[in-house]
């Protein structure tokens, strides 16, 4: 863990650069800790880092700095009542418009590629590129399918998708390049936080 300068008025706390659940868990347990301090004015965690913008008129680099290690170092560890909230999601997997061609280029069928998708149980590793878009990781690798050579202009809202290895569900219309698999209407996308765990059900 280390922390650098990212502007005037806020600091990254880095882990390792991996994409895994053992840094996940380094990271949803500083933002736990992050989250009780005074003066912050915003937490953005993500796969191994947090964002902290502070108020400058309480603490400088040095002081915050040190305020974050004794925080993180007195937060006692995640247990199985802090794991992160389970959120089960509903699914209509025939609105998949490109589920036919992911179970082709896998050599498997429509039903298998729902199976798989809803067999695993998925945590929350960040939340970005759009208010309530939860990244979810970790797709079954027989599923595991690359972003669209061009990206739709328009991808409707509460569409289930996957790009590479990790999986999610827009929560409004937005181009984008995932490959749908679903349709969903579930709709309390703010209550994704960081090491959350989801699950799809399909209907």
């Amino acid at each position: 863990m280390h922390i650098e300068t990212a502007s005037v008025d806020s600091l990254i706390l880095y882990f390792e650069e991996h994409i895994c659940e053992e840094v996940l868990d380094k990271v949803q347990h500083a933002y736990h800790a992050l989250k009780k301090l005074p003066h912050i004015i915003n937490l953005t965690p993500s796969y191994h880092s947090i964002l902290i913008e502070y108020d400058i008129y309480t603490h400088d680099t040095a002081s915050l700095t040190r305020v974050i290690e004794e925080a993180i170092d007195s937060e006692p560890s995640l247990d199985a009542h802090r794991q992160g909230k389970l959120i089960e999601i509903p699914v209509d997997y025939s609105k998949g418009l490109d589920i036919e061609r992911i179970a082709q280029l896998h050599s498997l069928t429509p039903a298998e590629v729902i199976a798989k998708h809803t067999a695993q149980t998925y945590r929350v590793y960040a939340v970005g590129f759009m208010v309530g878009f939860a990244y979810l990781a970790k797709v079954d690798d027989a599923i595991a399918t690359a972003r669209l050579s061009t990206p739709r202009a328009k991808v409707p809202k509460g569409s289930v998708a996957i790009a590479e290895t990790q999986t999610a569900v827009y929560p409004e219309e937005s181009a984008g390049g995932w490959n749908i698999i679903g349709h969903t209407e579930f709709d309390n996308y703010t209550s994704f936080e960081i090491g959350d765990r989801v699950r799809f059900i399909a209907l």
